[in-house]
């Protein structure tokens, strides 16, 4: 079967499930989008990779990557290769420079890893046309707080407003207690500000 390669497009909450997050991936090169619930703790691991913020202790995606890497193995790609139930299959395609060996794998788990393999994410042309949705018009749009409430919003923006005050020291004080406490929601806010600063 031929293989369609997929980029993370978006991650944002859930509409259907609570205390989960909507992982959402986007055909290359194409309008057809396949959105995947995943847990809180697989959305936090994709967002702080793709974000590049270094984690105060290693989760447990970094560690699978250490290890891979102190034993010569890289992850090739990964395939999201069925949909059963509504429920997909993943799989690693690892590689020790002998042999080319496939690993089981829950696609948040996949995903999260391939984020930091820097790896190709695959899929087949009956999982995208039985599960990916077609979006009209070219626009890549991440999906950030799309769910939110009124008063959510409020104050999401409030609380974004209150730096806006700080200096920059203060706020560089501020995005690595963050870290440190692992509260990355928090941490990308305040990362958010300061590259708004420089940029202005």
């Amino acid at each position: 079967m031929k293989k369609i390669e997929l980029d993370i497009v978006g991650l944002s909450y859930s509409q259907t499930q609570s205390g989960a997050y909507a992982l959402v991936l986007g055909e290359v090169n194409g309008r057809r989008r396949l959105p995947i619930i995943i847990g809180s703790f697989e959305a936090q691991a994709i967002a702080i990779e793709i974000e590049k913020m270094t984690p105060s202790r290693p989760l447990t995606h970094d560690l699978f990557k250490s290890l891979g890497q102190a034993f010569n193995i890289s992850i090739q790609e990964i395939i999201i290769y069925n949909l059963v139930d509504g429920i997909f299959y993943a799989k690693l395609v690892c590689f020790d420079g002998k042999k080319t060996v496939e690993i089981d794998a829950r696609t948040s788990d996949a995903i999260a890893v391939s984020v930091r393999f820097d790896c190709p994410i695959y899929t087949y042309e009956f999982i995208l046309s039985t599960a990916g949705i077609v979006i009209e018009g070219n626009d890549f749009v991440y999906l950030e707080n799309i769910n939110e409430t009124p008063e959510e919003k409020t104050a999401t923006h409030s609380a974004s407003g209150t730096y806006n005050t700080l200096s920059e020291d203060e706020l560089k004080s501020r995005l690595q207690q963050a870290l440190t406490e692992e509260a990355y929601e928090k941490a990308a806010k305040i990362r958010d500000e300061l590259n708004k600063r420089k940029s202005s």
